[in-house]
C-alpha cells in the first residue's frame, strides 16, 4: 500500500531565531494526520542555517527514511550538498517555469491536459488542485520506463516543469500527431488508420510482464465495483463480482486508456502516451476504454465526439466497429456481438464509476448513471463470462 504524503511548505528563512517555532509548526501539521509522511516544499525557502538543518534531521530520524525535499533552489541545494543532506534526503531541484499560452491542446484526461509546445515536444500539464501531481508524474515515468524496456513504443518524460500553479511532464515526440488528428485530417483513409491503430493495440497486448512488475487491471476493477456497489442491486453486484473473479489473471500489458488521443505517430512510428494506468490483464480491460470513449459517452450526448474529439458520431461508430473487426478478424458478426456484450460489462462498470465519482451532478450525469445501471442489469443476465 502506498504511503500517504502531506506537503509542508518551508517559507523564507529558517535559522536559530525561528527554528523552535518552525519545528512546533511542522509537528502541529503532522499531528493532524499521524499516518502521513512529510514532503517538504522548499520553493519559498531562501535561507536555512544549521539550526534549520537540525530540525529536518529530527524528522528524518523520526520517520526512519529518506524524506523528500522538492523545489530546492540552486542556493539552498548548495547548502544541502555541502552538509551532506543530498545523501540523507531525496532532494529535488527547483523546476523551470514554462508557458502553454497559445499552445494547441492535443488531449485531455482525468488528471490533466496535453499541449503541443513545438514540433519536437509536448507537455502534459496536471490539474492545479492535484496535490499529488509530482508523485503521479514520477509514477507515470516509472511505468513508462518499465513499458519501454518491455518493448512498448512509448515516450518517456525527460523533464518536469512548472506551468503556472501546475506541474507538467515534457516529452520529446518529433513531428508527432495523434491518431485522432490523423482521422480528422485524412477521413478518406479512416479504415487504414483504424487498422494500424488496432494492430498497435494487439502488439501491446502481446507483450508479457513478470509477476508483480505492474499493477493488475482486474484488481482495479474490483475497486471500482466496490465504489459503485450502492448504485446497483445486490444480485447484480454479486454477478459482476463473480464475472471478474472467474476471469483468469493475465500478465500481458494493458494500457488502460488506449483511445486514439493517447496514441501518437512520431516519425511514422506509433507511440503511446498517458502511461499512468499501465497494468497487466486480459484484453477486455483495454477494449472497454475504447468503447467508453467512442460509444458510452455518446449514448446520452450524441455530439460528445465533436465536443471532445472533433469527430462525428458516425466516425466514432466507425472507429469502434473497425477496432472490433480488426482485433477479431476471424470471428463472425454474431461472435463479435457476443464479444461486445462482454466488453460492455467492463465498460459500464468503469463508466458508472466515472460518473459516480465525478464532481458534476447535473442532469446529463444523472442520466448516464441511470442508463449505466440499466445496461449492467441487462448484461449481468446475458453474459456468462468475460473471456474474449
Amino acid at each position: 500500500m502506498d504511503k500517504k504524503e502531506i506537503l509542508i511548505e518551508l517559507n523564507d528563512r529558517i535559522d536559530s531565531k525561528n527554528a523552535a517555532e518552525t519545528e512546533a509548526w511542522i509537528m502541529g501539521i503532522l499531528d493532524e494526520d499521524p499516518d502521513a509522511i512529510p514532503v517538504f516544499d522548499a520553493s519559498k525557502l531562501v535561507y536555512i542555517s544549521s539550526a534549520g538543518l537540525r530540525i529536518l534531521m529530527k524528522f528524518s530520524k523520526k520517520f526512519g527514511e529518506k524524506l523528500e525535499i522538492r523545489e530546492v533552489s540552486h542556493e539552498i541545494y548548495d547548502i544541502f550538498d555541502t552538509t551532506g543532506f543530498t545523501s540523507l534526503f531525496d532532494i529535488k531541484k527547483q523546476l523551470r517555469n514554462i508557458s502553454v499560452e497559445g499552445c494547441r491542446i492535443i488531449g485531455k484526461g482525468a488528471f490533466g491536459t496535453v499541449y503541443r509546445l513545438d514540433d519536437d515536444t509536448i507537455v502534459k500539464v496536471y490539474k492545479a488542485d492535484l496535490k499529488e501531481a509530482l508523485s503521479i508524474i514520477e509514477n507515470e515515468k516509472e511505468l513508462a520506463r518499465k513499458g519501454f524496456i518491455a518493448g512498448i513504443p512509448t515516450a518517456i518524460s525527460f523533464d518536469v516543469v512548472r506551468v503556472g500553479d501546475c506541474y507538467g511532464a515534457v516529452f520529446e515526440l518529433l513531428n508527432a500527431k495523434t491518431f485522432n488528428d490523423l482521422i480528422l485530417e485524412e477521413p478518406e483513409n479512416a479504415d487504414e488508420i483504424i487498422k494500424r491503430y488496432t494492430d498497435l493495440i494487439r502488439s501491446v497486448h502481446a507483450i508479457e510482464m513478470k509477476p508483480g512488475e505492474l499493477p493488475t487491471a482486474r484488481e482495479k476493477y474490483f475497486n471500482r465495483l466496490e465504489v459503485i456497489k450502492d448504485h446497483i442491486s445486490a444480485d447484480v453486484y454479486s454477478r459482476l463480482h463473480s464475472l471478474l473473479f472467474d476471469l483468469p489473471e493475465d500478465l500481458h500489458i494493458i494500457h488502460g486508456d488506449i483511445q486514439m488521443k493517447n496514441v501518437m505517430l512520431s516519425e511514422d512510428e506509433p507511440m503511446l502516451i498517458d502511461m499512468d494506468n499501465l497494468s497487466t490483464g486480459q484484453p477486455i480491460f483495454d477494449l472497454q476504454a475504447i468503447y467508453v470513449c467512442y460509444k458510452a459517452f455518446l449514448e446520452d450526448e450524441p455530439d460528445n465526439g465533436l465536443k471532445f474529439l472533433g469527430i462525428s458520431k458516425e466516425m466514432c461508430d466507425r472507429i469502434w466497429d473497425g477496432v472490433i473487426k480488426y482485433y477479431f478478424p476471424d470471428r463472425s458478426d454474431k461472435e463479435r456481438d457476443q464479444i461486445t456484450d462482454k466488453i460492455c460489462v467492463a465498460a459500464y462498470i468503469r463508466f458508472l464509476h466515472m460518473m459516480v465519482v465525478s464532481d458534476k451532478k447535473d442532469e446529463l450525469t444523472n442520466l448516464r448513471i441511470k442508463h449505466s445501471i440499466e445496461h449492467l442489469n441487462d448484461l449481468s443476465k446475458r453474459v456468462s463470462d468475460l473471456i474474449i
